[in-house]
């Protein structure tokens, strides 16, 4: 069940390349097509190729539960329903009984499912309790309008669903302020949003985000509300296993907090890939940055905390990144590298191997909605 991943050591660190490292001739290469709109499924077709790989977390679709404490990085602790009833979400209404928005009101721990495939269309924003699980497994499920907001709560975990066409002021798919913690947001599709796709701000932290995809949209993902907002530094953040295909920025940009990026794929961005600002930390690993007509892969952008007189940026750490057509990493030598937090010292073993032609494969395939059945619940 495990694939092809295995635990590397943290102390293995792979020099940065502008190119792949040579594949041996038994790893296949095929060329499957790009993340469509929507992202596909599973290929379950008699003439299915599948990828040389398989993502991390295979073992959390055995049973329902399976997901719970399962996160890597700082999301580690999120158990969300764990310890509540299931409750099954059977009307597609923005409100009412067996909608998606009574569950999450509840005060109680629950394991939400869904019983009804379809579009969920949000009149106002969501607002997610503590010790909630919204699972989408075994159904199509996507919200529009407006998205969920994860406020002042803990112990939280989203899978499987898909985000698009939010719309208003300051409206993003997934909103994680203030002072939440404990969060997983696992294999979900985002897309189109007028804000942020899935947003970090004011003191929330120990989050992961993982095997999720990211496609037409601007803002991507902002963690850390602005300078003036000095409490942002206890934010800690794991995105991993992800595709950002095509958003313009903010893959994340980052403010006074600590971010582990490794293993995901950004390509054809329309600024920058990944941006420091004010005290940023951020290690990135075993990345795949894949330019189009932008070239700048990493971004320095200085500013002014509120109680401090200097201005300045923040610090990025790279270590067996790729960058291919042309990505320029622009990274600043030896400046503040003493200054980066080490993962290994955050969190003791996470799923990572050399970027690769296979990791691009798998990570086009298999992230995001997946076509996927709900796990029994033993």
């Amino acid at each position: 069940m495990g694939g092809c991943f295995s635990r590397l050591s943290n102390r293995h660190h792979f020099s940065a390349t502008a190119d792949f490292p040579p594949q041996p001739t038994s790893d296949p290469i095929s060329n499957h097509p790009p993340h469509a709109s929507p992202p596909p499924g599973p290929d379950t077709g008699a003439h299915a190729q599948r990828p040389p790989m398989t993502m991390p977390y295979a073992h959390v679709d055995t049973s329902l539960r399976a997901l719970a404490g399962q996160a890597e990085g700082f999301g580690r602790h999120a158990i969300g329903g764990v310890h509540g009833s299931v409750y099954h979400v059977t009307s597609l209404a923005d409100d009412g009984p067996g909608s998606l928005r009574e569950g999450c009101r509840k005060k109680e721990p629950l394991w939400i499912v869904f019983e009804v495939s379809g579009t969920i269309h949000l009149s106002s924003y969501l607002r997610v309790s503590s010790y909630k699980t919204i699972d989408g497994r075994g159904q199509r499920v996507k919200l529009t309008g407006k998205g969920l907001q994860l406020k002042e709560c803990e112990h939280v975990i989203v899978c499987n669903l898909e985000f698009e066409g939010g719309r208003g002021h300051d409206v993003d798919g997934i909103q994680i302020k203030p002072k939440s913690q404990h969060i997983w947001i696992d294999r979900c599709s985002l897309r189109d949003y007028d804000d942020g796709l899935i947003d970090i701000t004011r003191e929330s932290t120990d989050i992961t985000v993982s095997r999720c995809y990211f496609a037409n949209h601007d803002k991507t993902m902002l963690i850390g509300a602005d300078c003036s907002h000095i409490g942002d530094r206890c934010i800690r953040v794991t995105i991993h296993h992800c595709f950002f295909d095509g958003t313009r920025q903010r893959h994340p940009r980052l403010r006074f907090g600590k971010v582990h990026l490794y293993n995901n794929y950004t390509r054809n961005w329309g600024i920058y890939a990944v941006c420091a600002s004010v005290e940023a930390q951020i290690v990135s690993q075993c990345n795949i940055y894949e330019a189009g007509e932008k070239k700048t892969v990493f971004k320095y952008m200085p500013e002014k905390a509120a109680d401090r007189e200097e201005v300045m940026a923040g610090w990025i750490k790279s270590e067996g990144d790729v960058f291919l057509n042309g990505a320029q990493p622009s990274l600043i030598d030896g400046s503040g590298a003493d200054c980066i937090f080490k993962a290994e010292e955050m969190y003791q073993s996470w799923t990572m191997e050399p970027a690769s032609h296979s990791l691009k494969e798998v990570l086009q395939l298999c992230t995001g909605w997946q076509d996927i059945p709900r796990p029994p619940d033993c």
